[in-house]
């Protein structure tokens, strides 16, 4: 009877349904681009429903960089900690599955005893004897409503969150590890730029200086050229402790203090511009990208939530029986006279508690919605980053040319100028301030070369970072 009540009982509270995604087709608003503009004769294409790769990073063809990477999934503390989390997750659930079989449990005693026969109002002597007991009990919690089963399922959805949580944080590490180490070249590659900007403006300022000494020229244009040399040496200092905040930043991923690791050195000429980049389809973005999916995660335990606290409004009903035997020496322990045993049922209702339970339950229901909600609101979220990224890789090849052509333009006037300079028609501070032009021109090329790399980066990271398509799993 038991097996039957079991078997056709039902769980009570809502089945948990995976919430469908978004009815559309494309992210950014009329279509999804197909590719960007070329700049420095690249032009990155977009391959809707295209696979990611589990490795994107190796797509950068930096050696560095994959050192790095490496070694930041093998030492890093937090993602240690999340694969931690997860497994603790997969014993709790693996703990709740005892709920479906029964409790046993089993026990022996010996013990020496003093009998008075005055308790019981009889004028007898006492006695002294030794009492042997090996006894046995089983319990079963008859699951009728599923409250056990709803908890087990809510179970089952914390390890899903635990995994979406590993998920989403071997991504922040990768993307952090490439994004850091592109803005640490992108430093170097600054500071060498300003320091040979400021030996051109020392330069411009030594002859300047002969010059308002001769009365060619105001003295003014020689604050000027100082106030503007002292812009640029400010720059250096700044640049440098970015670039030493970067490197420490690097060994703290890899998860080593920064007096014990110095991370390999990249440059922005070593890394490779991605050109064909997945786009993933809108309907594939929800069971992929782990914000969503802990998200969804944490609406399923919810959910179960709402069963849980029905099924306590509800009567619960426990099978038990036990049995014992004993004598007063070990080996009578199993004589007739000394077998005791039990069975039987019992069944508990709430009757009344004040309201507590039955708004528990409306609590787990508020609770519930409120999960659904900043599920939706993850997934709208996740919708604009991807719209974001895309625009951003567009715009970034669209200023990437416009700070070409800004840096062949400076090329081409310092070539001029030099060209009067030999002819006698320039003067060598327009030498100077043609090349200082030329070397600032090449600094915002490769902010905006940076930028375009971190961007492609961003992009990877809105996908969801391509998990899943490796059959081992996150390493």
């Amino acid at each position: 009877m038991a097996a039957l009540c079991l078997l056709t009982s039902c769980a009570v509270g809502p089945n948990f349904v995976r919430p469908a995604a978004p009815a559309v087709t494309h992210y950014s608003g009329g279509s999804d681009p197909a590719r960007t503009v070329s700049a420095q004769d690249t032009a990155q294409r977009f391959t809707a429903g295209a696979q990611i790769a589990a490795d994107w990073w190796h797509l950068f063809s930096s050696s560095s960089l994959d050192e790095e990477i490496a070694e930041a999934l093998v030492g890093n503390p937090g993602l240690e900690g999340a694969k931690a989390s997860l497994r603790q997750s997969e014993d709790s659930l693996r703990s709740g599955y005892g709920i479906f079989y029964p409790q046993v449990s089993a026990g022996a005693a010996a013990t020496r005893q003093r009998y008075s026969a005055i308790k019981l109002g009889q004028n007898a002597s006492s006695s002294l004897f030794n009492l042997f007991t090996l006894s046995a009990s089983a319990s079963y919690a008859l699951d009728l409503f599923g409250g056990e089963r709803r908890a087990l399922e809510s179970l089952g959805a914390q390890v899903d969150l635990q995994r979406a949580t590993e998920q989403a944080t071997y991504l922040t590490l990768v993307a952090n590890v490439v994004n850091t180490s592109v803005a640490a070249a992108a430093y170097r590659a600054e500071i060498e730029a300003t320091t040979g900007l400021i030996d051109l403006e020392r330069e411009q300022l030594r002859l300047t200086e002969v010059q308002a000494q001769a009365g060619t020229v105001p003295y003014s244009t020689v604050l000027s050229i100082r106030s503007q040399l002292a812009t640029y040496e400010a720059q250096v200092p700044q640049l440098e402790q970015r670039l030493i905040q970067s490197n420490d930043l690097l060994a703290t991923l890899v998860g080593h203090v920064p007096a014990e690791w110095t991370p390999p050195v990249v440059s922005l000429s070593d890394l490779h511009l991605p050109e064909d980049l997945p786009l993933s389809l809108p309907s594939d973005l929800v069971r992929q990208r782990p914000d969503i999916l802990a998200a969804e995660a944490t609406a399923h335990a919810a959910s179960a939530s709402v069963g849980v606290a029905t099924a306590a409004l509800l009567p619960a009903v426990t099978l038990s029986g036990g049995y014992s035997a004993s004598g007063l020496t070990t080996g009578s322990v199993f004589a007739a006279n000394g077998r005791e045993w039990s069975a039987g049922g019992s069944i508990v209702a709430p009757v009344f508690e004040g309201g507590t339970l039955w708004f528990k339950r409306k609590a787990a229901i508020d609770s519930y919605h409120q999960a659904m909600a900043l599920y939706r609101q993850t997934v709208l979220s996740a919708f604009a980053q991807v719209a974001d990224s895309l625009g951003a890789l567009q715009h970034d090849a669209l200023v990437l040319e416009a700070q070409e052509e800004a840096l062949q333009s400076a090329k081409e006037a310092l070539r001029l100028v030099q060209i009067n300079y030999e002819a006698g028609l320039s003067t060598y501070i327009e030498v100077l301030v043609a090349d200082a032009q030329l070397h600032q021109a090449s600094i915002n090329e490769l902010q905006a070369v940076a930028t375009r790399y971190q961007d492609t980066v961003a992009l990877y990271v809105a996908l969801g970072g391509g998990w899943w398509s490796t059959s081992g799993g996150i390493p």
